[in-house]
């Protein structure tokens, strides 16, 4: 009697080759050819207790078998599956490499093994055995499917070690498997990771061409199309996967972006707000909808939306930044201060934020504060004739009168017209504050 390929028919793999975070349980059947007497009795009966999903009677049996003869590669490959179904990775790992070492010519053996050795993080060990099966032959009736997944998942682990050598065996997976986009996603996403956008936009195209609904082949097209500034391009792949699947938010948000980058903005408000409608915590989206609000002078739906966003993204510190811009906008100092605060606490780094925060400090007679972020924000952005102002004028409400002077004059020095309305403050406080020098200040005009 032979080994059957239905007893094998539920043979664990730890990690799919097209998903690399959420691994998903595949299948294996190994056919021996040769005499039953190979494997004891009680292997063939844990096969039929494991289609039943009765671990506990196939582990007793396996262990049995195993104890009869411990260099059953058979038991130990099928104990791995019971190992890894109960969740015993470690004990599952151990398992495989015993069918390895008893027969290491066998390709799914090799296969499990370097797979579940790569959802445990473990890469370097993964791609020796990943490596060994894709130099061996597959059992299944589908030899040529097998061989592309052991390519594919050494390509997974490969991106971690070896990117060219993983773009190496995306390519290798594709030719065996050639109707099947996956390894062509793969490859893209990793060049365009690589920032060799050229080579993404093949990969994904090629993709498209083999699965015209592949949501990931046209969105991919467009992200590569929209860091390339293609935004026709871009924005003709989203209309095509719209078309496709009309009740795609994330396509709709970001066909969205590409309108806005476009300049056309209103189409682009249109797009966001039917994105948003389907997923309302997109914070992103909300807050791109905010800024073109914003851009249309629509400053209560600007202000809606960037609440959305901050309630959808409470620690990101560009939400904060244009919500606090936009309360400084409309005159609502003391909030927009609190907002700005948030924004630099959150990212201290968030350069433009600083001067609106001295604006807003200054509004609330913050002065001490007015003069920090000033500070801060010269250790990101050189002072221009705006901060030189706003630093005078702070000096001059704290009564600062050495300093005052210097900064009123350091505006005028750089200012050559740009804000006249400040400079004619200017003069006037400096005659004010240094009239020994009044005939300086006077204006020549």
């Amino acid at each position: 009697m032979l080994l059957q390929a239905v007893a094998l028919a539920m043979l664990f793999v730890a990690v799919c080759a097209a998903q690399e975070s959420k691994p998903t349980v595949r299948h294996h059947r190994v056919v021996e050819t040769v005499a039953d007497d190979s494997s004891s009795p009680e292997v063939e009966q844990a096969e039929t207790a494991m289609q039943h999903n009765d671990f506990v009677a196939a582990e007793s049996l396996l262990q049995k078998a195993m104890a009869a003869k411990p260099g059953d590669y058979r038991a130990w490959f099928d104990l791995g599956y019971v190992y890894s179904q109960t969740n015993r990775l470690a004990e599952a790992t151990d398992a495989y490499r015993k069918a390895v070492a008893a027969k290491p010519e066998v390709f799914e053996s090799n296969l499990n093994l370097g797979m579940l050795l790569a959802r445990q993080g473990d890469n370097a060990e993964a791609a020796k055995y990943l490596k060994a099966a894709t130099q061996l032959k597959p059992t299944s009736a589908h030899a040529d499917e097998s061989l592309a997944r052991a390519w594919q998942s050494l390509g997974r682990v490969e991106e971690k070690l070896d990117p060219q050598q993983a773009l190496a065996a995306y390519a290798e997976a594709g030719k065996l498997d050639p109707k099947n986009p996956e390894p062509h996603l793969a490859a893209a996403a990793l060049l365009e990771k690589q920032n060799d956008l050229d080579g993404a936009a093949r990969e994904f195209q090629t993709a498209a061409n083999l699965d015209a609904k592949s949501q990931a082949a046209i969105s991919g097209l467009a992200s590569v199309y929209t860091k390339q500034k293609k935004y026709p391009e871009a924005e003709g792949a989203l209309r095509k996967l719209l078309a496709a699947d009309p009740e795609n938010s994330s396509a709709r948000v970001q066909l969205g972006r590409i309108l806005a980058a476009e300049g056309k903005s209103d189409e682009a408000a249109q797009e966001l707000q039917q994105g948003l409608k389907a997923n309302s915590g997109d914070g992103h989206a909300a807050l791109e909808l905010g800024s073109l609000y914003l851009e249309a002078n629509k400053n209560a739906e600007a202000e809606q939306q960037f609440r959305l966003a901050i309630e959808a993204m409470p620690k990101d510190a560009e939400a904060h930044y244009a919500l606090g811009s936009l309360l400084m906008h409309v005159k609502k100092y003391p909030e927009a201060q609190q907002e700005l605060l948030l924004a630099v606490q959150l990212k201290p780094d968030l350069a433009q934020a600083y001067g609106n925060l001295a604006v807003v400090a200054a509004a609330n007679k913050d002065y001490t504060l007015t003069l920090k972020a000033l500070d801060y924000r010269a250790k990101f952005l050189p002072e221009d004739s705006a901060s030189y102002f706003l630093r005078a004028t702070t000096f001059d409400n704290l009564k600062a009168v050495p300093q005052a002077v210097e900064y009123y004059q350091r505006f005028l020095a750089i200012d050559a017209g740009k804000l006249p309305d400040q400079e004619w403050q200017a003069r006037h406080r400096l005659i004010a504050l240094d009239p020994k020098h009044a005939d300086k200040y006077q204006s020549k005009n």
